[in-house]
């Protein structure tokens, strides 16, 4: 069995392997043993606590930390191994990589949890709507910057030249930059919306054939959920190249109603209805005080009148509609006035 165990096998004993092997095994019971103990134990204690920071810090730490420890106990039992110069030069660079990216993971999740717990509610306790849309570009960009943070250090401690890189990409950075340049006229498209500010979240606006409300703005793209309750994704170039029709900016809505008369309708009959069609704007608390009532047309089939409203904005547009159309009806019935449809007369002349 000794000499089993002492065979040599890729520069190391059976024996060696063995051992390292026992020790990754070890080290993964012990992760997850750890892991356990988190989320059994450790989470029901802070549970206990006034203040939410610890409980979102054991949440967030929970399984950077136990990576951590497993690629700790990895590398401790490869280091109990012999491998050529290079080869262990390789596993330490690899190792250090690892090492640091699992950190800056860890610090991302828990930065991005904290800016959620407590930024996030306070924003939308505020009036303004600018908050609400930068809050999300932040907590993204905080996430790369840290990401981008993190990928420079370990690639520093892993040995590679850091500033020779970024000047080796500063020269194909024309080339990038071509091939990238619908999403940096995506980009400059998002700033322009946040300076001009054509529109904000929860606002109604119709662009490229497409109604709907704005739900997020981001970066390179704005989210807008249509009439039809499906949200549609639009390059924020979009909405610096074409037209963008902001629904929600409207002072009031305007109606335009044609109603139509048979011409046996007398001119006091016209009258009456004309005063009614005032009476219903006047007794309609969503509708503005300025209206236009004409007797404006005789037509084909009909005599003309004109009734243009305006509906308030943040009134119910569809149910002031409705509201309106039903008094119209029943006040001209009350009036007994007739409304017309197309109609034409044929006059017959008999053959003696």
């Amino acid at each position: 069995m000794k000499e089993f165990f002492a065979k040599e096998f890729y520069h190391n004993t059976v024996g060696d392997w063995a051992l390292a092997l026992v020790i990754i095994v070890g080290t993964l019971i012990a992760a997850k043993a750890l892991y356990w103990v988190i989320g059994r134990i450790v989470k029901k204690l802070t549970a206990k606590t006034k203040t939410k920071l610890d409980d979102i810090m054991v949440d967030m730490l929970e399984e950077p930390i136990v990576l951590i420890v497993t690629i700790i106990g990895v590398w401790f039992a490869i280091g109990r191994l012999s491998f050529p110069e290079k080869i262990m030069e390789w596993i330490n660079n690899l190792y250090m990589v690892m090492i640091v990216l699992t950190i800056t993971w860890l610090l991302a999740r828990l930065i991005d949890a904290i800016i959620k717990e407590y930024v996030v509610p306070i924003t939308k306790k505020t009036k303004g709507d600018f908050d609400d849309q930068i809050i999300p570009i932040i907590r993204k960009a905080i996430r790369v910057a840290i990401w981008v943070m993190g990928i420079i250090i370990a690639l520093n401690n892993a040995g590679y030249n850091v500033g020779a890189l970024l000047a080796g990409l500063g020269i194909g950075g024309i080339a990038l930059a071509m091939a990238a340049k619908d999403t940096v006229a995506n980009f400059f498209g998002g700033i322009t919306i946040f300076t001009d500010k054509p529109f904000t979240i929860n606002d109604r606006v119709k662009i490229n054939g497409f109604d709907g409300t704005i739900t997020e703005i981001g970066i390179r793209s704005t989210r807008l959920k249509t009439l039809e309750n499906r949200i549609v994704t639009i390059p924020n170039s979009k909405f610096t190249d074409g037209m963008v029709e902001n629904v929600s900016s409207e002072p009031h809505r305007k109606v335009v109603l044609k109603l139509g008369l048979v011409y046996e309708t007398t001119a006091s009959k016209i009258q009456n209805g004309m005063q009614a069609l005032q009476t219903i704007v006047d007794e309609n608390e969503d509708l503005e005080e300025n209206t236009v009532i004409s007797f404006n047309e005789f037509g084909d089939f009909s005599l003309g009148i004109l009734f243009i409203y305006y509906i308030k904005k943040g009134a119910d547009i569809m149910g002031v509609q409705t509201n309106v159309n039903m008094e119209v009806k029943k006040r001209f019935e009350e009036f007994d006035i007739e409304m017309a449809f197309p109609t034409q007369t044929v006059y017959t002349i008999a053959e003696n």
